[in-house]
C-alpha cells in the first residue's frame, strides 16, 4: 500500500511541480459528544504557512484548549478536537500558503449526541384552570423528535385542541382540569440513529379552596359566661389550611379563643358585647386562598344602670323618679307601684318618646331611649313606698326598686265606735300613719289618761298603733276618748266612742220543714246584734203541754238553717229560738207550731210459707228521706269532701249510708262505699282533673233505702308542676319488695295455723309424705268424724222451725237490738199487757220451714216444733 501511495504522490508532484496541493485525512469524520479526534493536513510543495479555520471561518489559534492546531513539519499540520461538543460540528478548512500561492482542503466533522434530558422537573404543579406548560427539555444530535403520552395513549393535538406540543418540545394543556392530573411520558426519538429515550413526569393539579360557613350569622348573649362556636368547612387540593381573623388580626388559641385541630371551628369564650362583629374564615393552599365572613351578633340582657331615690313632702307640686337601663335590643322601661302598672305599650326611641298619663293626670311616665322618668303630681302620703323599675327586652329583664319617701303629718284611722259591757275589757285602736313617726296621747274630758286615779285604763303600743284598754266598771266609763298624734309635720286628733253593748234582738223563724223524726228550722238573723257578734243560737222545742227541750248551735257565717232531731213521728211540736252574744241572751222568738210526718205503711205477702199454709205478713216500712248534700273541694284540687245532712229517718235509726260516684262522661259507677250511721261526710280522692262528677248518697235504715241525694261538681284544672319539687318516701321498687315479704309471711302464718288446727296445708303434706306422721289432733278428728256419722242415723224426723218475721236471725242483718242514736224517739214505748201480746201473736206471720235432719242449731229466737 505504501508503495502505491508513494507512486501516486510522485506522479502528483511531477504533474504539479509548479503548484501547492493540500489534502486532509480523513476527509470526514463522525464523532460522539465527549470523544476526542485529530485530523492531518498534508501539503505537496513548498508551503510557508499551514493554517486551520473553524466552521465559523475564524482562524484556530494555537492556544484554544478544546480545538488545538500543531505544525508537525514543513508539510503537515494536525487539528485535534478534545471532548467534542455539538458546537464543534461543522466544516473545518486547512489552508497552505507559499508566497502568492495558496491551496486548501476541508473536512466535515459530524458530532453525534445521545438523547439527554436536561430540564425535566417532576412533579410539576399547576392550578386548575390555568394553561399548563409541561416542561421537557431534550438535547441530542441529531435533534430528537418529541412525542407525549398520557395513561399509555399518545396525545394528538388534532384530536383535542386543548393539547399542543410546542416547538421546544413542551406540552401545553389549555385550561387544565383536576381530571388531567397524573403521569405524562415525554418520549425523545432520533430517526437517523433509531435512538429512543423517555422520562415520566408527574403532573399535579392544585384546586383553589372552596369555603362555606355553617352559619353565616350567629347570635349570642353577652355577660352570661357562655361560649359561642363559629365554624366553616373548606375543600380544595391540597387540603387547605384554615385560619380565622377578626379586624384583620389572625386569631390564635389562648384564653379568649380556642381552635380545633384543622382550624375550622373557632370558640369564643365568655362572650361580651365588644366581641360582636364580622369574623373572617380563611382557607389557603398552593392554589390560592378564599375567605368567608361570619357575623356574630351579641345581644345584651336589659340591665338597670341608674336610679334615684327621692324624698318629698305631702302636697308638693310634683316629684320625679328616674330609671336608666342598658341592653341590646334597646330595653323598654315600665314602672309599678303596689298593684298598679305604669308603662306604654311601644318601645321608646330618640324620635318618638313614650308617654303614659294616668286617668287622674297625677302620674305621668316619660321614656326617652334608655331613660324613663315617673312624674308624680300633687304629692300625697299614699305615694310613699317602693316603686319597681322594670327594664325588659327580648333577652331578659331586670328589676330594681326605687324608694319615695313622703313626709306628712299624722293621719288617724280605726273604728270610731267600740262596744262592750261592764266588766268586759275593750280595746280602742288608734291607728296612726305618719312620717316621721308620731307620738300618741290619749285624753278623756280634756285630761290625759290614764291618770294616777284610774286603774281600769291601760295603754299598749305596737309599731304605729296605740291601743287604749278600758275595763268599764260603771256607766261613767262609757263615752268619748280622744287620740292625739304629733310629729314634726303637724298634729292630728280623733274622738273614739266606747258604747254600752246590748243583748241582741230575737231571731225570726221563717218556716219549719218537718219530717217524721226531724225538722229543719229556717230563720232570719236578729235585726240588732247589740254591738257585738252573735256567739250562738239556742233552739228549744216541746210537745204541746210539756217542758222545753233545747240545744245550742254555734253561730257561723250565713247560718240560716238548723236541723233538730229525735222527734216522734206524727206529733205536734212548737219551736222557738234566741240569739246569744257576749252581753247575754236575747228574748225568744215567737213559738211556731209544726207537726212531724207519719210513718208510711205497706203490706207484702209472705213468699216463704209452705204451700199448705197461706199467710200475709204486714211489715212497717218507713224508708228515710234522701240526705241533703254539700260539697267542698279539698286543697289538692282533685279531691272532694261530700257532707250530708240527715233528713227524715222514717222512724227507724239509720244503719249506714251508701255512696256512689262516677264521671259524667262514662257509664260505669265506681265501687260503692259503705259509711257507718254516725258518719257525716266522705272524702273522694284521686279524681281526674277538670272533670265533672256525679255523687249519689243513699241513707239505709231497717226498713229500706232512701231516694239518693244527688250532687254534681267539677274538679279543678291540673296545676303546673313546680321546678325543684321532690317527693319523699319509699320508691316503688321498695314498696313492692315490702309487700312481697309481707305476703309470704302471711302465707307461712296461715299454713302453720292450718297445720295445727285443721291438719292441712303444706306442713301437713310434708309431715305425712316424708315423716309418716299425721300431725297433732289427727286422732281426735277421726273420733269426731265417727261421732258425726253415728248422729246422722239417730233420727229421720224433720225439724220444724217457727220464727216471727220481725225477729232477727243469724242470716239477717242487724242481730240484736238496734243501737240508739240521736234519731231514737225520746219517749219510752208503752208496756204491753198479756192481751196485747196475744193479739200481736195472732197478727204475726208464722213461717214454717223444713230442715234436713242434721245436728240441731238453735238460738234465742228459735223453737222446735
Amino acid at each position: 500500500m505504501l508503495q502505491i501511495r508513494d507512486i501516486l504522490w510522485g506522479f502528483l508532484y511531477i504533474a504539479c511541480a509548479a503548484a501547492i496541493q493540500v489534502q486532509v485525512t480523513p476527509t470526514h469524520r463522525e464523532i460522539s459528544v465527549g470523544e476526542s479526534k485529530f485530523f492531518l493536513c498534508e501539503v505537496v510543495g513548498d508551503a510557508k504557512d499551514i493554517d486551520w479555520f473553524a466552521p465559523n471561518g475564524e482562524k484556530i489559534l494555537p492556544n484554544n484548549p478544546n480545538v488545538q492546531v500543531n505544525r508537525n513539519d514543513e508539510t503537515t499540520s494536525t487539528l485535534t478536537i478534545y471532548h467534542a461538543d455539538v458546537d464543534d460540528a461543522g466544516i473545518y478548512k486547512c489552508v497552505a500558503r507559499s508566497g502568492d500561492k495558496e491551496a486548501q482542503a476541508t473536512v466535515q466533522v459530524k458530532i453525534f449526541q445521545k438523547i439527554t434530558f436536561k430540564n425535566v422537573p417532576s412533579p410539576q404543579e399547576f392550578n386548575e384552570g390555568d394553561d399548563a406548560d409541561i416542561i421537557c427539555d431534550v438535547v441530542g444530535s441529531p435533534v430528537p423528535f418529541i412525542l407525549w403520552k398520557h395513561k399509555g395513549v399518545r396525545i394528538q393535538s388534532n384530536k383535542d385542541v386543548r393539547y399542543n406540543v410546542m416547538d421546544n418540545g413542551h406540552l401545553l394543556i389549555r385550561g387544565i382540569k383536576k381530571t388531567d392530573e397524573g403521569a405524562y411520558n415525554c418520549e425523545a426519538r432520533v430517526m437517523e440513529t433509531g435512538e429512543i429515550n423517555f422520562k415520566m413526569i408527574n403532573v399535579v393539579v392544585n384546586v383553589l379552596p372552596t369555603i362555606r360557613a355553617r352559619q353565616s350569622e350567629v347570635n349570642a348573649t353577652a355577660d352570661m359566661g357562655v361560649s359561642i362556636l363559629l365554624a366553616c368547612d373548606a375543600d380544595g387540593f391540597p387540603e387547605p389550611a384554615v385560619t380565622w381573623a377578626y379586624n384583620n388580626v389572625i386569631l390564635e388559641s389562648g384564653d379568649k379563643y380556642s381552635l380545633n385541630d384543622d382550624g375550622s371551628e373557632l370558640v369564643i369564650k365568655d362572650v361580651i358585647k365588644v366581641d360582636e362583629g364580622d369574623y373572617t374564615c380563611i382557607a389557603r393552599n398552593k392554589a390560592g386562598e378564599m375567605s368567608q365572613e361570619v357575623s356574630l351578633n351579641v345581644f345584651v340582657q336589659a340591665k338597670i344602670t341608674y336610679m334615684n331615690n327621692q324624698t318629698a313632702t305631702e302636697f308638693d307640686d310634683e316629684v320625679t323618679l328616674t330609671c336608666e337601663a342598658s341592653g341590646d335590643p334597646t330595653p323598654s322601661i315600665s314602672w309599678s307601684f303596689q298593684n298598679r302598672m305604669f308603662s306604654e305599650g311601644e318601645q321608646a326611641s330618640w324620635t318618638r318618646p313614650d308617654q303614659y298619663e294616668s286617668h287622674d293626670r297625677n302620674i305621668v311616665v316619660r321614656s326617652h331611649a334608655r331613660v324613663s322618668s315617673l312624674l308624680l303630681k300633687n304629692v300625697d302620703f299614699t305615694y310613699a313606698g317602693q316603686y319597681l323599675c322594670t327594664a325588659s327586652n327580648s333577652i331578659g329583664q331586670d328589676n330594681q326598686p326605687v324608694y319615695l319617701e313622703v313626709r306628712y303629718a299624722p293621719k288617724i284611722l280605726g273604728v270610731v265606735a267600740v262596744y262592750t259591757w261592764e266588766g268586759n275589757p275593750a280595746n280602742i285602736s288608734c291607728e296612726v300613719e305618719a312620717h316621721p313617726g308620731a307620738s300618741v296621747t290619749w285624753f278623756r274630758d280634756g285630761l290625759q289618761v290614764p291618770s294616777v286615779n284610774t286603774t281600769n285604763v291601760k295603754i299598749y303600743s305596737k309599731q304605729s298603733n296605740s291601743y287604749l284598754e278600758v275595763s268599764p266598771e260603771s256607766q261613767s266609763d262609757f263615752g268619748s276618748y280622744n287620740c292625739t298624734a304629733t310629729n314634726a309635720m303637724g298634729t292630728e286628733s280623733k274622738e273614739f266612742l266606747l258604747i254600752q253593748a246590748e243583748v241582741p234582738s230575737s231571731p225570726e223563724i221563717q218556716q219549719v220543714e218537718p219530717f217524721s223524726s226531724s225538722a229543719v228550722v229556717e230563720f232570719d238573723e236578729p235585726d240588732s246584734f247589740g254591738g257585738v257578734p252573735i256567739i250562738k243560737y239556742l233552739v228549744e222545742w216541746r210537745l204541746d203541754g210539756h217542758g222545753w227541750t233545747g240545744k245550742e248551735y254555734d253561730a257561723t257565717e250565713d247560718l240560716t238553717r238548723i236541723t233538730i232531731v229525735g222527734l216522734t213521728p206524727d206529733t205536734i211540736y212548737e219551736v222557738k229560738m234566741s240569739a246569744v252574744n257576749g252581753k247575754g241572751e236575747s228574748e225568744s222568738s215567737a213559738a211556731v207550731k209544726f207537726k212531724t210526718g207519719p210513718i208510711r205503711l205497706s203490706f207484702t205477702p209472705s213468699s216463704e210459707a209452705p204451700p199448705l199454709i197461706v199467710t200475709t205478713s204486714m211489715a212497717l216500712k218507713g224508708e228515710p228521706s234522701a240526705p241533703k248534700l254539700e260539697a267542698m273541694v279539698q286543697n289538692q284540687g282533685n279531691a272532694l269532701k261530700v257532707n250530708w245532712i240527715k233528713q227524715d229517718d222514717g222512724g227507724s235509726p239509720i244503719k249506714h249510708y251508701l255512696v256512689r260516684y262516677k264521671a259524667k262522661h262514662v257509664s260505669d259507677w265506681k265501687p260503692e262505699i259503705r259509711m257507718p250511721h254516725s258518719s257525716e261526710y266522705v272524702v273522694l280522692g284521686g279524681l281526674d282533673w277538670n272533670t265533672e262528677y256525679e255523687v249519689r248518697v243513699v241513707a239505709v235504715n231497717q226498713k229500706g233505702k232512701s231516694e239518693p241525694g244527688i250532687l254534681s261538681f267539677r274538679t279543678a284544672t291540673e296545676p303546673t308542676t313546680m321546678p325543684g319539687a321532690s317527693g319523699s318516701g319509699l320508691s316503688t321498687g321498695a314498696i313492692v319488695g315490702i309487700l312481697i315479704v309481707v305476703f309470704f309471711a302471711l302465707l307461712v302464718a296461715v299454713d302453720v295455723t292450718c297445720y295445727f288446727l285443721n291438719k292441712c296445708g303444706l306442713l301437713m303434706c310434708i309431715a305425712v309424705n316424708f315423716c309418716g306422721k299425721a300431725g297433732p289432733g289427727a286422732k281426735s278428728k277421726d273420733m269426731e268424724e265417727g261421732k258425726a256419722n253415728f248422729t246422722k242415723d239417730e233420727s229421720k224426723e224433720p225439724i220444724v222451725e217457727v220464727r216471727t218475721e220481725e225477729e232477727p236471725t243469724q242470716n239477717q242483718e242487724g242481730v240484736g237490738p238496734a243501737e240508739p242514736n240521736e234519731t231514737t224517739p225520746l219517749t219510752e214505748p208503752e208496756k204491753k199487757t198479756k192481751d196485747d201480746v196475744k193479739t200481736e201473736a195472732n197478727n204475726t206471720a208464722v213461717e214454717v220451714k223444713t230442715v234436713p235432719n242434721e245436728a240441731p242449731q238453735t238460738n234465742g229466737n228459735e223453737s222446735k216444733a
